[in-house]
């Protein structure tokens, strides 16, 4: 709009007084609108300001009418503001119209108050001063005049130990105590300016009491008596003190003791006195001093405060708090029984004692003796203890309970009160003494026993009593008998049971009856009884037949009823009769060609050819019969018994070979020489055989042997032997030299034939025999039995048929002694045929055709 004229009044200038409060007037003015204006649109407002402030406002004062005002915020203050402000005014009315002038308002000095600065002015300030501190200022007061005028301080009241000086310096002048002087002051600090305007704060000054004085205790008493025994926590005593400085108010105080004790501890702020540890007055050190003394400290600080000492002493009594004690606590004694009545047996008082210190507390009695049997002992005094035997106990006595150790009890007590006490145990074993020898239920046992026990049975028992009590442990043995020529011990007997058992296997055959002393013994004292064991016979032993192993071989044409091979077997049995054999062949027997006879009622049978062989028709197939023949002992056992009655059976295997029909062969030889060959086997585990029968031959034959050879060359000097006729002669000594002639000569060799098995009894080992010779040697394992091969005997003599086959026979007589000697033909004139003498052999010479072995001999004899 067009700036006009509005403000009327302005520019002007006016004035207004510093620190003038809001809403004071500074200036009025008025406003004209235009006459085209309905009022005004914009009110004088105050557009800026130079300098900026906010000190002034505009506010109507009615109509048209304004005026400027101060408004607080700031409040004018001629010393730190601005002097002079330029306030630019503005103002427009409904028209358009607008005007802007300055109204210039001057800042006018004041005469203000005294101004208080720092803390003071805002606050009430509070001095602390301890006691004791010398004169000295305590405090500076900070004021300031606005108009910088020179200010005057002042210190009210006029008697308090204070003084300010000019310079605002609050003083104090004197040393204060604060047991005796006031502990608190009020000052009031006056400031005046040369007008006589003044301002006036308070100043508050307390006295602060220091720890200048030490305390002291209150408590009179020194000396304290407890009894001992107190539980932890039982208050001794209340120690109290004081501090000087505190004056009435309770004190800060700190209690301790000094000594070094564990029996009490002092409450360090109240100082009560208590127990913390046992107090045993009849322990040492207190059972010789029982006097404790203590060093009680107060202090009025912790640390490096003032302090005082005070001892007090403790006396500890005596109470009755420990019963009598006896070490042992139990007794053990031993008497023997019967024995006399009035035997001492133990003084109690000697093992008792009672550790309280006052001797009224530890006087003590024994009293109350009971326990089983008690009746037999007494207390000869109640102070004394001694336990006196006054009975008489026998342990065999029916009427004596068996009580073996009797259990007394005897209560030793105080005689204060409250009369603690103990119990004793004593425990009197009655010493069994033993006087009875065992003694057997029966003067002799006889026990009936079967051969066939077995080892380790039990054939009876012997049972001894001991009358003493309690009863002793009563051990068995054999002292004599029980033995024999092949055992040392038969029979054995349990120490502890008497049980009879036998060790080796009974025989009725050898011996019928068994006798044999047994002994009862308690460690000290014996008794013996006899023992007789009767054997009952059994049948136990199986018969016995040799040989129980045979091999034969017959021919294929063998006659009926002939004894086979002459074979017999005989039988043998401890516990039989010879009459009660029975024989028969149980397995082998095809077509049942063979029988025993006689078949029972002998101990010698003889096997029996009972019916032909008949292989052309198929009949038979087997050539070879293995027999097992059962003996058995029952033949004179009646039917009715034999279903009860124990048999015995034995066995015998036989091997028969069959040999086919022989065929005949011939053959000629001008002569034959029979060379023998023994060969004997030597075994390195029976050295000792040859050595013995060598050094045996050496020392019967030597002395005779040598006689013979220096009577041999006359005897043969005197009568020459003459070559027998149809066999070469011997060839002793060489002949004189004739006219040289051819001669053929034949030497064969003739082996033993064994043709019969059998096992040696002894060793068990099967062997071979020649049935005609007896020869003998042992079988070989893996070598077949030798047959018995045909051959035809060429001589003038009839045939023998007797066994339906004529044997060669070895040489029954054994040569001497000798080394093996081969006999060789010798040089001899050819026979003319003019003598009668023919190609063929003479009845003597014989033709052998044998299978070729070696003869053995290994120790076992060849009957001649």
């Amino acid at each position: 709009g067009r700036r006009t004229e509005l403000l009327k009044g302005l520019p002007a200038t006016s004035t207004v007084e510093e620190n003038s409060a809001a809403g004071v007037s500074v200036y009025n003015f008025n406003v004209t609108v235009s006459p085209l204006a309905s009022g005004i649109a914009v009110l004088p407002t105050i557009v800026n300001s130079n300098p900026l402030t906010e000190a002034f406002g505009i506010e109507p004062k009615g109509g048209l009418e304004f005026r400027v005002i101060t408004t607080g915020n700031p409040v004018l203050d001629y010393e730190t503001m601005p002097k002079s402000f330029d306030l630019q005014i503005f103002v427009e009315d409904t028209a358009g119209r607008s005007d802007l002038n300055v109204l210039t308002i001057q800042v006018t000095d004041k005469n203000e108050h005294p101004v208080f600065r720092g803390n003071v002015a805002i606050q009430t300030v509070t001095i602390y001063v301890l006691e004791r501190t010398p004169p000295e200022r305590i405090y500076q007061v900070d004021a300031a005049d606005p108009e910088n005028a020179k200010l005057k301080y002042s210190l009210l009241p006029a008697t308090v130990p204070f003084s300010i000086r000019k310079s605002g310096a609050i003083f104090s002048t004197k040393e204060f105590d604060y047991e005796k002087d006031p502990h608190c002051y009020f000052l009031n600090v006056t400031v005046t300016d040369p007008d006589g305007l003044n301002s006036t704060k308070t100043v508050n000054v307390n006295i602060i009491n220091i720890n200048d004085e030490r305390p002291y205790f209150t408590t009179i008493q020194r000396i304290y008596r407890i009894p001992e025994e107190q539980r932890p926590g039982t208050i001794v005593a209340n120690i109290t003190a004081k501090d000087p400085d505190d004056e009435d108010s309770p004190s800060r105080l700190f209690y301790s003791i000094q000594s070094s004790d564990t029996h009490f501890s002092i409450n360090p702020a109240t100082g009560v006195l208590q127990v913390t540890g046992r107090i045993d007055r009849d322990a040492l050190p207190l059972r010789l001093h029982p006097n404790i003394s203590l060093v009680v400290r107060v202090e009025d600080s912790p640390s490096s405060g003032h302090a005082s000492e005070m001892e007090i002493t403790v006396v500890v009594y005596d109470i009755n708090d420990n019963p009598p004690e006896c070490n042992p606590s139990d007794f053990r004694r031993e008497v023997n029984e019967n024995t006399t009545p009035g035997i001492f047996l133990v003084d109690l008082r000697n093992y008792c004692k009672d550790i309280d210190v006052d001797p009224s507390n530890n006087q003590f009695t024994f009293t109350g003796l009971s326990g089983f049997g008690s009746n037999n002992f007494t207390l000869e005094s109640t102070v004394s203890g001694r336990l006196v035997m006054t009975g008489t106990i026998d342990l065999e006595n029916p009427a004596n309970p068996g009580v073996e150790v009797y259990t007394l009890v005897v209560r030793v007590q105080d005689t204060a009160h409250p009369n603690y006490s103990n119990i004793i145990y004593i425990y009197i074993r009655i010493k069994p003494v033993n006087e009875f020898s065992p003694v057997f239920r029966n003067l002799s046992y006889v026990f009936n026993v079967s051969e066939i026990t077995k080892v380790g049975s039990s054939i009876g028992r012997v049972h001894a009593i001991d009358k003493d009590w309690p009863p002793n442990v009563i051990t068995y043995s054999i002292v004599a008998g029980a033995g024999s020529r092949d055992y040392t011990n038969i029979f054995w007997i349990s120490p502890t049971k008497g049980d009879v058992r036998i060790l080796a296997r009974l025989d009725y055959e050898t011996t019928q009856k068994h006798i044999f002393t047994v002994q009862a013994s308690d460690q000290e004292k014996s008794t013996t009884a006899l023992v007789t064991v009767n054997v009952l016979e059994v049948n136990d032993e199986e018969p016995v037949c040799s040989p129980n192993f045979f091999s034969l071989q017959i021919p294929v044409d063998l006659a009926i009823g002939t004894n086979i091979n002459g074979f017999r077997i005989e039988c043998q049995d401890p516990d039989s009769d010879p009459r009660s054999f029975r024989y028969f062949i149980n397995e082998g027997n095809e077509n049942s060609h063979f029988i025993f006879s006689p078949s029972a009622g002998s101990n010698t049978s003889h096997l029996i050819l009972a019916s032909r062989f008949d292989y052309e028709s198929g009949l038979d197939t087997n050539w070879i019969y293995s027999l097992c023949v059962h003996i058995t002992d029952d033949n004179l056992v009646s039917a009715r018994d034999k279903t009860t009655h124990l048999v015995k059976t034995g066995t015998v295997t036989l091997s028969i070979r069959v040999i086919p029909n022989p065929t005949t062969a011939t053959t000629t030889t001008p002569g034959f020489t029979v060379v023998t060959k023994r060969e004997n086997l030597y075994s390195p585990s029976a050295w000792y055989v040859p050595f013995v029968l060598t050094a045996g031959a050496l020392l019967l034959l030597g002395p005779p042997g040598c006689l013979g050879l220096l009577l041999l060359p006359r005897r043969r000097a005197r009568r020459p032997r003459a070559p027998t006729a149809g066999r070469a002669p011997r060839i002793n000594a060489p002949e004189k030299k004739k006219a040289k002639k051819e001669v053929i000569m034949t030497m064969t060799k003739i082996n033993t034939v064994f043709d019969g098995e059998a096992r040696d009894p002894v060793t068990g080992r099967m062997y071979e025999f020649n049935t005609r010779s007896g020869a003998r040697r042992w079988k070989r394992s893996n070598e077949p039995l030798q047959p018995v091969l045909p051959m035809q005997v060429m001589s003038r003599a009839t045939e023998n048929s007797g066994q339906g086959v004529d044997r060669a026979e070895a040489p029954s007589k054994e040569e001497p002694s000798e080394k093996k000697k081969e006999l060789t033909a010798a040089t001899k004139p050819a026979a003319k045929s003019s003598a009668g003498q023919s190609d063929t052999p003479g009845p003597a010479g014989l033709r052998l055709q044998k299978k070729k072995e070696e003869s053995e001999d290994v120790g076992l004899s060849s009957p001649a």
